[in-house]
């Protein structure tokens, strides 16, 4: 859950404490293979989502479409 900077800063010795305190277990660390797929995957999915989103914006700018159909033409 994000928070806000004054939350932290009010809970910032807990916090501290929190990380000082703090001993992986094993099934806290991954594998770095599957920390990169990760990556990419997400990386790819922003990606694919950018031109998603690219070919929408020229579809409106150009004017022949309204989101998924033509407009004004038949």
């Amino acid at each position: 859950m994000p928070r806000s900077i004054q939350d932290i800063l009010d809970n910032a010795d807990e916090l501290a404490k929190r990380f000082e305190d703090y001993e992986p277990d094993e099934g806290d660390e991954r594998p770095v293979h599957a920390y990169f797929l990760e990556h990419a995957a997400v990386a790819c999915t922003r990606s694919e989502r950018q031109i998603l989103d690219a070919v929408v914006a020229a579809r409106v700018v150009r004017g022949g479409f309204v989101v998924g159909r033509r407009s004004g033409r038949g």
